[in-house]
């Protein structure tokens, strides 16, 4: 073979091996992208009277890949006084402790929680295991099985998993959570709502989730009037279209951080999951 070809046949095998090996994670730069640079094309929230009363704040498929943008989990916030970490509890701290140059875009409560505040259910925040994956029995919904977990990876691919499966996936290594949460029941399990729903319940109450949908958006709700957990499920399989959606809590406990659509709870809670945006 002449030495050109060869080495034209080789500069083309090495830019398509580093073409490759590029990380998932790493978004294209495309200045004429506007589905990234158009913030409503990003994220959105609103408010909806049907079905029933209920906000939704939706995160697009592609948003978790423009680094602008990034899901995250908040329990603590670093006391220096006290040598310890203390639990944010509102949104008020949470908003106070983000950097100068970072806006929350929405934000709820985040899985339950003890007298402490502190996650009953499998935690993790920037990769590092706060509490176990719990799959003791117990009474109570986060014990109404099968619940789930809510994580991503490094890269922002959001999942919601049934616990006893996350559980096979950790010790196969083929899930590694950057972020995750715990709680239950799980509402919509593989486009089926949760066996032990009954469509004719009548305890109903305030109820909030999120779900990951069929056209690959995220989509958190918060229930603006009681109704129940057959409800609360139909609303994310029939209307928002999330084959798996998961309970996050409900009661006082439940809370949403929307100030484009006017919400902002004063209520205390464990961990919060917020959508924030870094600006330059």
């Amino acid at each position: 073979m002449p030495s050109s070809i060869f080495n034209l046949s080789y500069s083309l095998l090495t830019a398509a091996l580093v073409a490759l090996s590029i990380s998932a994670c790493q978004p294209i730069d495309d200045v004429n992208n506007d589905a990234i640079s158009n913030d409503s094309e990003n994220w959105s929230c609103q408010s909806q009277k049907m079905p029933l009363a209920y906000s939704v704040c939706r995160i697009e498929a592609q948003t978790l890949s423009d680094p602008r943008y990034s899901l995250q989990l908040f329990w603590q916030q670093a006391d220096s006084s006290a040598n310890n970490n203390q639990p944010l509890l509102t949104f008020d701290t949470l908003l106070a402790s983000l950097p100068s140059n970072q806006t929350l875009n929405f934000a709820m409560n985040a899985g339950m929680y003890n007298e402490n505040y502190a996650p009953i259910g499998y935690t993790v925040i920037e990769g590092k295991e706060l509490r176990a994956l719990n799959l003791n029995e117990g009474g109570g919904n986060f014990h109404l099985l099968p619940n789930g977990v809510m994580w991503w990876d490094k890269c922002g691919e959001v999942q919601i998993t049934e616990s006893n499966a996350l559980n096979e996936q950790l010790k196969s290594g083929s899930a590694q959570p950057w972020y995750a949460t715990q709680s239950g029941p799980m509402l919509v399990i593989n486009n089926e709502i949760h066996p032990q729903f009954n469509p004719d319940s009548t305890s109903l109450k305030l109820r909030n989730g999120a779900g990951v949908c069929s056209d690959g958006s995220i989509q958190f709700v918060n229930s603006e009037a009681p109704v129940s957990f057959y409800q609360f499920a139909a609303l994310f399989k029939d209307e928002l279209n999330c084959p798996n959606a998961l309970f996050l809590d409900g009661g006082i406990a439940s809370a949403l951080y929307a100030p484009i659509i006017d919400k902002q709870d004063k209520k205390e809670m464990g961990v919060m999951i917020g959508l924030t945006e870094t600006k330059n």
